[in-house]
Formats: structure tokens, C-alpha cells, sequence
């Protein structure tokens, strides 16, 4: 039997895109064209994200970004502010620690979004950070996080921002600009759809002012953002970009265009609040008390079903392959994937109804099937 994946991330590459990669590409290093190409893409990247900034396209997958804001911003000593409700929020800690910084994790309920009131209240105590790290979907348990209100309160104590929307950016509003995020961080395969291997990065004129004003140099090479400031000017990368892959991301990013950003989003939160309602009517209980993604769903197992058992029964007797979770959440949850491409009905209607025959047949009682609660919930 065939296996199938569905997974928040990596998600289905439209068949558009394979084709894009497998076109004749242009010299990276040495052709005006790909420069052209490249600083477009990014754009257009800017324009589904809400930034005005140039966006930078890296070659690697979406945590070179976040590792790369983190050695191109810190310098040894300097205080940095995690702000953490989730696995990858506190995982923001230990880039700051790789480059000498000190991480000050300021740890939020993880069942629900971040308090901006309690922020605030920590920070008329103390506010001397050089910048902030906050996720914006955090993936393994799916919160989302007001960005609207965090960026513009950190911004107002004077600290940077650094944001990892790369499970949200696409699905989600992300709108760099008017939230007064300084780096904001993507990557080419969660709702942009595009493979593995693309990281994209949104730079502030304040982050690069901040980089360029440093007294102990960048700890790294190729996490090195400032050497990206002058590239499109100057027609000269670091190294040498991955054309292809990038012609992938064209591609994909255009799909997007053409469906329409505010369209594209609006899918996302009518089949993300269809997949939610189905699952509580079902009996089901979401992991999270609120701040729900419109990019992936937790799902928390009932007690009598052992998660470790129903997603390999549904690996082996439906031929998917569903996602767990990790750290606390390993063997706890299931995670339902509704971005880019995996955001559509046949897609999430194959989903529910494997999730449905295996719990049924682990015992667990139910009074109506998922398949007919979603599609019920998305008239």
C-alpha cells in the first residue's frame, strides 16, 4: 500500500512547482537576470506578508533563519527576551545561547496565546534587551500569537523584534509592516508549499543598523544577514544561491498570487474553523483553551486510545501518515495539517475519514463521523 503523508509541514508541492524546478536555470552568480528574478521574488514574498522591506531568500531550511537572526544580531552579554508558550518559543534560548547572549525566557501559559497584559507588566520592570524572540504559530501544539499587540508594546521599550512565522506566514496574516517586526522569518515549505530547503527573512533598516554597529564581529559565515544588505545592489551572494529550488518558490509564491492573498487566508480559516467544530461535536477535545492557528489543529486522544498505537494503525490499515507531536506533547496529541496545499476538502476530507475508521475501530464511541460534521460546519 501506498503511504501518504499529512503533516503541518513539510506540505503537497503542486505539480506546477516540480515542473518550475526542473526548468533550465539561470547562473546564480554570474547573471543579471537571476538577480532581477530574485530581488522580484522576494518582493512578491513581501507582498503576501505585509512588508515593504527587501525579503531575503537563504538556502536552507527555516531554522537557518532563525539561527541566523540570532548570530547576526547577538553579541556576548547582550540581554535577549524569549518569549515562550511553546516548544519553539523556548527553543529560541539556546541560539542566543550559542553566540554569548543571555536569554531571558519569560514563559506564558502554553494552553493559549500570549498575555500582552502580563508582558506589559513585566516589562514596566525590566526592559533592557537588545531584541525579543517570539513565535508566531508555534507548531507542535498549533497557538498563534497576537503579533498585533506584542511587536508594537516591544517596539515602544525600544527592543527588536525577532519572529518565527514560518508555520503561519502565508496562512496567516502576518503583516510585517504594520506590526513593527524588525526580522521576520519564513521558509518555502509550510503554506508557501514550495519543497524542503528555502528560508526567506524580512530585514528592518533598525536590524541592519543594529548589525553594522556591532563591536565583536558576526560569529558565523553563512548566518551572516548583514553580508545579504548590499547583495541585489551589488550583484554578488555570499554563496551561491540554489536556482532551482528558487525557481520552485517562484512558482509556488505565484500560485498564491493568483488565487489571491486575502482569498488564499480566507481559505485557510474556513476549513481551519470547519476542522475544529467537526472535531469538538465529534467529542474530540482540542488541545488549546484558544488562540487556535488557521494552519494546524491539535487534537488531544481520548484516554482509552493510546496515540502511539492510533497513528500507526492508521499509517498501516488507512496508508497516511498523521503527526504526532514532540517534547511534552509526544504521544498526546494528533496534529491535523491545513496549509497551502493541504488546506482543501478532498485533502482534509481523506484525513478525517481515516481518523475516523481507526478510532472507531480502537473502541471509541461515536454518534456521528468527522467526514459529515466538517463538511457540515464548512456549508
Amino acid at each position: 500500500m501506498e503511504t501518504k503523508a499529512y503533516f503541518p509541514g513539510p506540505t503537497k508541492v503542486r505539480e506546477n512547482v516540480r515542473q518550475a524546478r526542473s526548468l533550465e536555470t539561470m547562473n546564480p552568480d554570474m547573471d543579471p537576470q537571476f538577480y532581477e528574478m530574485y530581488s522580484n521574488l522576494g518582493k512578491d514574498i513581501g507582498k503576501i506578508i505585509g512588508t515593504e522591506n527587501q525579503v531575503f531568500i537563504l538556502s536552507g531550511e527555516g531554522i537557518l533563519g532563525l539561527e541566523a537572526a540570532c548570530a547576526s544580531l547577538t553579541e556576548p552579554g547582550d540581554r535577549v527576551l524569549v518569549l515562550d508558550n511553546g516548544i519553539f518559543g523556548e527553543g529560541f534560548a539556546d541560539f542566543v545561547k550559542i553566540y554569548g547572549g543571555t536569554p531571558e525566557v519569560l514563559k506564558f501559559d502554553r494552553l493559549r496565546e500570549i498575555d500582552t497584559s502580563l508582558l506589559q507588566e513585566f516589562l514596566d520592570k525590566d526592559y533592557d534587551f537588545k531584541y525579543a524572540t517570539l513565535v508566531h504559530c508555534d507548531t507542535p501544539s498549533g497557538v498563534l500569537n497576537p503579533l498585533e499587540e506584542i511587536c508594537p508594546l516591544l517596539k515602544k521599550y525600544g527592543i527588536m523584534s525577532v519572529v518565527d512565522a514560518v508555520a503561519s506566514s502565508g496562512g496567516e496574516p502576518v503583516d510585517v509592516d504594520k506590526n513593527m517586526i524588525d526580522i521576520c522569518l519564513g521558509a518555502s515549505q509550510k503554506a508557501f508549499s514550495a519543497p524542503v530547503g528555502l528560508t526567506f527573512a524580512s530585514i528592518s533598516e533598525v536590524s541592519f543598523r543594529s548589525m553594522a554597529a556591532r563591536k565583536t564581529p558576526i560569529a558565523s559565515y553563512y548566518m551572516n544577514l548583514l553580508s545579504f544588505k548590499e547583495s541585489i545592489a551589488n550583484q554578488w551572494f555570499p554563496y551561491s544561491m540554489p536556482s532551482s529550488d528558487i525557481l520552485g518558490l517562484r512558482r509556488a509564491v505565484d500560485n498564491i498570487l493568483e488565487e489571491g492573498i486575502g482569498e488564499f487566508q480566507e481559505r485557510h480559516r474556513k476549513l481551519a474553523d470547519a476542522v475544529r467544530n467537526a472535531v469538538k461535536d465529534y467529542g474530540l477535545k482540542l488541545h488549546l483553551e484558544s488562540g487556535y492557528s488557521n494552519t494546524v489543529t491539535v487534537v488531544e486522544m481520548p484516554a482509552s486510545i493510546e496515540t502511539g498505537e492510533f497513528l500507526l494503525r492508521v499509517k498501516n490499515e488507512m496508508g497516511l501518515l498523521l503527526s504526532g507531536s514532540i517534547g511534552y506533547l509526544k504521544n498526546k496529541v494528533v496534529r491535523i495539517g491545513h496549509m497551502g496545499e493541504n488546506a482543501n476538502t478532498d485533502e482534509l476530507i481523506i484525513v478525517l475519514e481515516a481518523m475516523d475508521s481507526v478510532l472507531e475501530g480502537m473502541g471509541y464511541k461515536r454518534t456521528a463521523n468527522l467526514k459529515d460534521l466538517f463538511l457540515k460546519h464548512l456549508e
